[in-house]
């Protein structure tokens, strides 16, 4: 019985076996009409892009990458820079980014520009090569998603190289591309500046200028100064902006960085970030005017104004900026109320300054100008710009002295009385000229009318 269990098994079993067999047979045997295809035409589940397309296209990408980034290190050699633009590479390169549509070849051919503007010598080559520049702009409009996420990171990247550097070259050439950005004017410096403000442009800038005022205190480093006034340039560029200025010129740390640089003595080194500081402070002040009563009675302060006014000889609203200030400051002055021995700190800084004043009052560009928007700061003043409010402010101060000191019979041996007349003489006569001037303008008007 044993023996015939285990014969009925392995017949089964070679039974199954045969059928096995069979069934391959068969399969093999029978046309498939849907082929498995071959490797090199499977569809890659990751892309819906034809793979005939990215093969193609990366061929394509293979020539530039060996080629064109041969020229790419080639074009910042300026002998071979100016032996490439003669064989009309500036064309050739900008017919590529009419017509390419590969990421990685417009980033060669912007490269190989980029390398090439850096000669001064092919500068005008590359402005006067026809639509080249329009081009380039347009580069930076590409909805692209990938494109504008790289945008992102590259400013990013910009401001972390800006706040983390130790080199002061880079952190200059750094804010000096950000500063290029707020003053641009056109589309772009609109589209670039947002993410700018996003990623914390106001803070870094205010970080980078508290770290070189605290150089600029310890030690007095030449090769910083030019970084100092760059970041000081960028901030009253940002200060200046009608929809990113709240946020700046609302800081009280910027405008207590900015006014202890305004009171340097030693201004000659950094006349130019002196000059710069005191048009932010303006900003600032007409901003946020609370932050008047902060240094309302800083005599240090106000004597740094005046001290600033001859490195800003030649720049007209520089100066109209530094008299604003000044005639803000004095507007607080009462002077029925205000004791002696305040009013004699004042007397004091004008004497000391007396010269500047008198030198700044010979200069008539400083009148009158149109664009000056006295009327909204001092509304009671009419016409009148803001140095001629501040020198009626400071004769009227002069008078006030005069007046106490004969009321107490025992002058100040520190006050000069002979100074005093002097530019209180000095005031009176530009007044009474300014008045005679604005007289002969209603005259004129008058007549004009009446025509």
């Amino acid at each position: 019985m044993e023996e015939d269990d285990e014969v009925k098994q392995r017949s089964k079993l070679e039974e199954k076996h045969s059928d096995e067999r069979r069934e391959e047979e068969t399969e093999m045997d029978c046309p498939s009409h849907h082929p498995p295809p071959p490797p090199d035409e499977l569809f890659d589940l990751d892309t819906t892009v034809d793979p005939s397309y990215d093969k193609a296209s990366s061929s394509v990408e293979e020539a530039w990458e060996e080629h064109g980034c041969v020229l790419w290190d080639l074009a910042a050699n300026e002998t071979h820079a100016e032996l490439m633009v003669h064989n009309l590479i500036l064309q050739v390169l900008h017919a590529n980014l009419l017509v390419s549509t590969s990421d990685r070849i417009r980033e060669i051919c912007i490269g190989i520009i980029g390398n090439l503007a850096c000669h001064e010598g092919l500068l005008k080559r590359i402005e006067s090569t026809s639509g080249l520049v329009n081009t380039l702009v347009g580069q930076l409009f590409l909805d692209d998603t990938q494109c504008l996420t790289e945008s992102d990171d590259i400013l990013r990247r910009i401001l972390w190289i800006a706040e983390n550097t130790l080199n002061p070259h880079l952190i200059d050439k750094s804010v000096g591309l950000l500063l290029a950005i707020l003053e641009d004017q056109s589309e772009v410096g609109k589209l670039l500046i947002p993410p700018l403000m996003t990623l914390g442009l106001t803070s870094l800038l205010i970080n980078l200028l508290s770290f070189e005022m605290s150089k600029l205190i310890k030690e007095r480093v030449t090769e910083r100064y030019s970084v100092l006034e760059m970041i000081l340039r960028a901030v009253e560029a940002l200060s200046a902006s009608d929809t990113h200025s709240k946020e700046i010129c609302s800081s009280k740390q910027l405008f207590h960085l900015v006014c202890d640089l305004m009171k340097l003595q030693a201004k000659a080194e950094v006349a130019a970030c002196c000059v710069t500081a005191g048009v932010l402070v303006a900003n600032i002040l007409s901003e946020t005017v609370s932050f008047i009563q902060e240094v309302s009675q800083d005599f240090s302060f106000l004597e740094g104004l005046f001290s600033t006014l001859p490195f800003a000889s030649d720049d007209v609203e520089a100066r109209r900026a530094l008299w604003s200030v000044i005639a803000r400051l004095l507007a607080r002055v009462n002077d029925s109320e205000i004791d002696t021995s305040c009013l004699r700190q004042y007397i004091l800084v004008f004497l000391r300054n007396s010269d500047i004043i008198e030198d700044d009052l010979l200069d008539i560009q400083l009148e009158e100008d149109p664009k000056e928007e006295s009327l909204n700061s001092f509304p009671s003043q009419g016409k009148s710009s803001a140095r001629r409010i501040a020198i009626q402010k400071i004769e009227s101060m002069l008078n006030n002295w005069n007046i106490r000191k004969e009321e107490s019979m025992n002058g100040d041996c520190s006050v000069n009385t002979a100074d005093v007349k002097r530019l209180y003489d000095c005031c009176q006569r530009y007044i009474n000229s300014s008045y005679s001037s604005i007289d002969f303008d209603l005259g004129s008007s008058f007549i004009q009318l009446s025509d």
